[in-house]
């Protein structure tokens, strides 16, 4: 299974979920580990650069994700 190139530094893991593990782990399973085409972090990664994704952008927050990259000129 493929790991998201982003989990290693992903702000949302590593700072956000680190006193949860046990539900960062379930996410990790959902957006993380395989296809990360859903994780909306993810989504403005991949359009808009790491430094365009917000802190406070969990990964099931794919409805933000036009916002933000329309917020950024990226839409």
């Amino acid at each position: 299974m493929a790991e998201c190139e982003c989990l290693a530094k992903c702000a949302f893991f590593n700072d956000t979920m680190a006193e949860k593990p046990a539900t960062a782990n379930l996410m990790k399973k959902n957006y993380c580990l395989g296809d990360s085409s859903n994780c909306a972090r993810h989504q403005v990664f991949a359009k808009a650069g790491g430094q365009n994704v917000p802190a406070d952008l969990f990964p099931s927050q794919v409805e933000r994700v036009p916002g933000i990259l329309k917020a950024l000129g990226m839409l």
